[in-house]
């Protein structure tokens, strides 16, 4: 396929010439995958086939004609991982398709499309639709799929490493399987910026043949560095709010800025303290997950329209998104992870050959550390990421049952269908026959009930046992279990949706309490079923509603780096002159972490001993070193009381000292201790409740209600019990133990900690160490009920009885 003279033309006027990674991408006889710089045209790159594939020849030179192309069904497919990116490819993509004259629909299906455009595109589809993983799920459950997908040409899969990373990604790549199996000849194209392994890539969206990998040109140099601030950065704490008044001359200096924020409170707290610095009323904008829909989609057409001089945002506007007057990009804290902040450095100047230009603003003093390897990887154009595992077992019993819902299939053929998607591509037998068992019956311990009962095999078919329990299933397509969450509207007739908080927090509340959401302060007024009533009340100081969002890990590459610049303080120039003293004191007081060393230090603080562990492991690995170390410590009789972990260190606090912890360091020793604590514990309650969920055992989503996250937890509690006693093998219970280790322990990685550092050393010191000190500071502290806290409370009853002269009566 050659560009036609139209193209050519239509190119010339834009005053632009087609990318050389454009025109091989046209020139692909399969499947593709482009490795594309944001503001690359990669997107056009991946549309450009088909739009030239749609033209309408009126003339044998290759010039279009004006009339209205043939009706031809649905030609192109796009897969965004954003509904916000798939509006805006809508709004990108329809000055083409209008100037060069082509004459077709271009529409989007998402969870926001409405009802009656879903049932009209169920029959009368376009020729290019927009949608998610999630909507396609929903699409391929429908008896009309064949007819649908039956004359699909091509699949274009956006941001394709972000949806790579998550189950949404396999549930996508089982759907194309499906696709290619319903249109055969279908060609596929991937589109990707920031990915560490482009082969690796390219497998996970293959189907039966190979992937041509294609990488453009990767574009100049990111002008990035950190932000120069008046006041240093605080020992602790994540707001950033130290770099307000910088931030601030920041954006007033550039024409449109994005400040990104890792989590949706600290967007929340930062936006405010922004807004009341903001003396000349520039205009921002807030824009985070638990944000209404319509206050979203406001500041995205806000955005788009040149409207704002900046806008606060976390990961919801992580990707693509086409706003080319963003001039400066601002990462306030950490970005935890090289990929994501390339990511978000390519928002700004979303040109190709324009240098992107982007400010950090570290949170504390380690994340300034953090922060100085982050842009060295960014620098030598180092990527961080992690192998991907097999797909998960949980989302292929989804779509089981989603095939069932669409018509009868036969088992073998699935299989063998299955066996196609990449991250399937080695699943056994023995593993799909018990998801289909799973999905048929409920498994061993719960066949006897009519509800899990949902498939029989009736002439060598799978059908379903009840065609009702079909828009049942449909309404828990996905495999996002979201946080419990509760909307908020604005008291009255009519009131307009404010967002929404989690269900925990929403139960703090009580009538006359104000709270923090979409940067404005308001008051709860009633709380009725699952929505929470307010009344604007901007003079009370508000509680801060506690938002999920994505809870971010360092990175296991961008730890060994942080581990690495600590420990060559002839690299210490780089640091700002308060940390680089910081580490200095550190050197003379203790040691320095460096690769190959775990340190760790025990000294009294407070008339308690405190234990240090320098892992650089990450957050949740570390956390789940100090519940398990504690309980070490506790049959040791050491009287631990609490401990906390950052990306960083594990801190624990007891009545003794530990002063040699190589024994409870053991890796057997911890790995039998984690499987006695995982047996009852509330994270493989709270994993086997979303493992569940999207295995479809359990339905949050019912026919003209909703589940609230009480009831959902009480369900999936029973159902756990009950599994662990009568059906230990359960295939629910196999995939809530491989989920737990993997992902909300991460203990692969503590034993990775222990693999790379053969070398260990514990320091006795009479008092707090340099590096230790942040870590009295932070917060998020995890108190032990143990014996030590018995001990504790004796001591303060003696302690109050001499005081009262009362020693020694009984």
């Amino acid at each position: 396929m050659i560009l036609p003279p139209a193209f050519q033309d239509w190119f010339a006027r834009q005053g632009w010439q087609p990318h050389p990674h454009q025109l091989a991408l046209l020139a692909a006889t399969g499947d593709s995958l482009l490795i594309a710089p944001t503001g690359g045209g990669k997107t056009l790159a991946g549309f450009l086939p088909s739009l030239v594939e749609l033209a309408q020849v009126a003339r044998p030179d290759g010039y279009l004609g004006n009339r209205e192309a043939a009706r031809g069904g649905l030609h192109t497919l796009y897969v965004s991982p954003l509904k916000a990116l798939t509006a805006d490819i809508g709004r990108n993509l329809a000055r083409p398709v209008a100037e060069l004259g082509l004459g077709v629909r271009v529409e989007d299906r998402t969870g926001d499309t409405g009802q009656s455009q879903r049932r009209r595109q169920r029959v009368d589809p376009p020729e290019i639709l927009l949608t998610t993983p999630e909507s396609l799920a929903l699409m391929l459950s429908y008896p009309e799929a064949p007819a649908i997908f039956g004359g699909l040409r091509r699949v274009v899969l956006d941001e394709l490493h972000a949806l790579a990373e998550s189950k949404r990604g396999d549930q996508l790549m089982l759907g194309l399987a499906r696709l290619r199996a319903l249109s055969p000849g279908l060609r596929v194209t991937g589109l990707s910026a920031t990915v560490e392994n482009p082969q690796a890539l390219a497998g996970f969206m293959a189907g039966a043949a190979p992937v041509t990998v294609v990488e453009a040109d990767p574009g100049p140099d990111p002008d990035i560095a950190m932000l120069a601030t008046a006041r240093p950065a605080p020992w602790s704490g994540g707001g950033g709010h130290h770099a307000i008044p910088e931030v601030l001359a920041a954006v007033k200096a550039a024409r449109t800025t994005i400040i990104f924020i890792n989590t949706r409170a600290q967007a929340e707290l930062f936006f405010q303290a922004l807004w009341a610095a903001n003396d000349e009323n520039l205009p921002i904008g807030l824009h985070h997950g638990s944000l209404a829909r319509e206050q979203r989609a406001r500041v995205e057409a806000a955005m788009a329209a040149g409207e704002l001089r900046a806008v606060v945002a976390t990961g919801s506007l992580d990707l693509g998104i086409d706003w080319g007057a963003v001039d400066l990009v601002i990462q306030v804290g950490a970005p935890k992870n090289v990929k994501r902040l390339v990511q978000r450095i390519g928002r700004a100047n979303h040109r190709y050959n324009a240098p992107s230009k982007a400010r950090i603003v570290p949170a504390n003093r380690f994340e300034q550390i953090e922060c100085v390897a982050a842009l060295e990887a960014v620098r030598v154009r180092d990527l961080d990421g992690d192998p991907r595992g097999p797909g998960p077992l949980d989302v292929l019993c989804q779509h089981i049952l989603l095939t069932a819902c669409a018509a009868p299939f036969d088992a073998d053929a699935l299989y063998a269908e299955v066996a196609t998607a990449g991250p399937y591509r080695g699943l056994s037998r023995a593993d799909f026959d018990a998801c289909l068992d799973f999905a048929a019956t409920g498994g061993y311990a719960l066949r006897a009930y009519d509800r899990w009962q949902r498939l029989m095999l009736r002439g060598g078919l799978w059908h379903l046992r009840d065609a009702r329990a079909a828009k049942l299933l449909r309404m828990n397509v996905g495999t996002i279990v979201e946080a419990e969450m509760m909307k908020v509207r604005l008291r009255g007739r009519g009131g307009a949706p404010l967002g929404e908080v989690e269900e925990a927090f929403a139960a703090s509340l009580t009538p006359g309490d104000s709270f923090l959401i979409g940067g404005r302060v308001v008051r709860m007024d009633a709380m009725r079923e699952m929505v929470i009533e307010v009344t604007p009340d901007p003079t009370r100081q508000p509680k801060i509603a506690v938002y999920s969002g994505v809870k971010l890990a360092m990175s296991t590459q961008l730890s060994h780096r942080v581990l690495a610049l600590i420990g060559d303080p002839s690299r210490h120039d780089a640091l700002p002159a308060q940390t680089r003293d910081w580490l200095g004191l550190q050197a003379e007081v203790s040691v320095l972490p460096e690769p190959g060393l775990l340190l760790s230090e025990s000294f009294p603080h407070a008339g308690l001993w405190h234990f240090a562990l320098y892992g650089f492991a990450g957050r949740n690995a570390l956390q789940t070193l100090g519940l398990l170390l504690t309980r070490e410590m506790e049959e040791e009789g050491l009287g631990p009381l609490g401990f906390l972990s950052t990306d960083y260190a594990l801190l624990v606090w007891s009545l003794d000292p530990l002063c040699d912890p190589t024994p409870l360091l053991d890796r057997a020793r911890l790995r039998a201790g984690l499987g006695d604590w995982l047996g009852g514990n509330a994270v493989m309650k709270r994993t086997f409740r979303n493992v569940a969920t999207v295995a479809g055992l359990i339905q949050r989503n019912m026919p003209g209600q909703r589940k609230s996250g009480r009831q959902a937890t009480f369900s999936s509690d029973i159902l756990y019990d009950t599994l662990r006693k009568y059906d230990p093998g359960h295939l629910m219970l196999r995939i809530t133990a491989e989920e737990a280790g993997r992902g909300l322990v991460d203990f692969g990685r503590i034993e990775e900690m222990l693999d790379r550092s053969p070398r260990r050393e514990h320091r006795m010191l009479d008092r707090v160490s340099p590096m230790a000190a942040p870590l009295l500071l932070e917060v998020g502290r995890v108190p032990i009920r143990g014996e030590g806290r018995e001990r504790l409370a004796q001591i303060e009853a003696e302690a109050l009885m001499r005081d009262a002269g009362l020693e020694g009566i009984a």
